[in-house]
């Protein structure tokens, strides 16, 4: 396990913002952040460095840290059908308990290894809020993202954006039917 840094602005430092390990106390927090490199999905993500506003509430409870909380970012991405370019802001909610480090009588941490589904870990009086930013908004992506429900896509010949000319075709003969059309220039036969 790795220490947290509590300069990363993700990471919270619950000493710096007095919350008490006392169950009943409660912090409020609001930041703005920059985002996160590779964050989203292939279609549709979080610009690094973009902005990400941050609303938690921790709530100090017997076995850890209650995290309760919205971030509302901006997203752009691609169309699946055309691949014009989109942009929205996406907000979402998230909620997790950060869990106290397990210790011994004389109060030195223990890990326990039976625990394979573990809650995340309060970690030196720090909490680390970018896997559950992830948790949350990944699914909340579209994973085919459209400019329009009706998007007619691309034309599959030539490329051409079908919304810009609906009456866009191709004549495309069948090549098994190739034969009958030489006899129609042939009128003889």
């Amino acid at each position: 396990m790795t220490a947290l840094d509590p300069k990363s602005p993700l990471v919270l430092d619950l000493r710096a913002l007095a919350l008490q390990r006392r169950p009943g106390s409660m912090v409020e927090v609001e930041r703005e952040l920059s985002g996160p490199d590779d964050l989203g999905v292939p279609m549709a993500r979080v610009p690094a460095g973009s902005e990400i506003l941050v609303q938690v509430r921790l709530e100090s409870v017997l076995e850890g840290v209650l995290v309760t909380g919205t971030a509302e970012v901006e997203v752009e991405g691609e169309c699946a059908r055309c691949l014009e370019s989109l942009n929205w802001d996406e907000a979402v909610e998230f909620r997790e308990l950060f869990v106290y480090p397990a210790t011994d009588a004389r109060g030195a941490m223990v890990e326990d290894p039976t625990e394979d589904d573990a809650l995340p870990v309060v970690e030196n009086e720090c909490i680390d809020l970018e896997p559950l930013l992830r948790d949350a908004l990944i699914p909340a992506l579209p994973m085919a993202p459209l400019c329009d429900p009706d998007c007619a896509g691309l034309c599959p010949t030539c490329g051409v954006r079908l919304d810009n000319d609906p009456g866009h075709a191709h004549e495309q003969l069948d090549p098994r039917w190739a034969a009958l059309a030489d006899l129609l220039e042939q009128p003889d036969k």
